[in-house]
């Protein structure tokens, strides 16, 4: 058997688009029954809502957006990305520039070229613009879910 490609979602916080991509993703390979080829996760490149060890619930609009469409949000908790996740994971997913030059510094140098931006899977140069900021969570599941169609095309 083979093992499953290993994707890191990240963005800033872990609790909006990171979360988004992470569940709306796994829901995608379920439903194109591709799910064992895979083990996805998500993560933060700040430590901002994570305290004493215990992450932030996906925040409420994301969760709100998200059980709408079916995708349940239960259990997942903003993590923090690490320098073992950069030896771990095939494909570190990010939402932006910003999240780009943070995941390729935490990962290290041997690792930064499994960073990719999500959108780049769709033929864009764009960022998925942060919901936290612009409180338009529905463009960013659009942008998402742009991004995750031309990845899972692309695997």
């Amino acid at each position: 058997m083979q093992k499953p490609y290993k994707i890191m979602f990240v963005c800033l916080g872990n609790i909006c688009r990171s979360p988004m991509a992470e569940l709306l993703f796994l829901d995608m390979l379920q439903k194109c029954g591709r799910e064992d080829e895979f083990f996805v996760s998500s993560s933060a490149t700040s430590s901002e809502n994570v305290w004493d060890g215990v992450g932030a619930p996906v925040y409420t609009p994301v969760r709100r957006l998200l059980e709408s469409k079916g995708i349940s949000c239960s259990g997942k908790r903003a993590q923090v990305l690490t320098a073992e996740d950069g030896e771990t994971y095939d494909l570190i997913v990010c939402m932006d520039d910003s999240n780009m030059r943070n995941a390729k510094r935490i990962v290290g140098e041997k690792n930064a070229i499994k960073c990719r931006k999500l959108l780049s899977f769709a033929g864009e140069k764009g960022d998925v613009a942060d919901p936290w900021y612009t409180r338009d969570f529905n463009e960013a599941y659009e942008d998402i879910k742009r991004g995750l169609e031309g990845l899972l095309q692309t695997l």
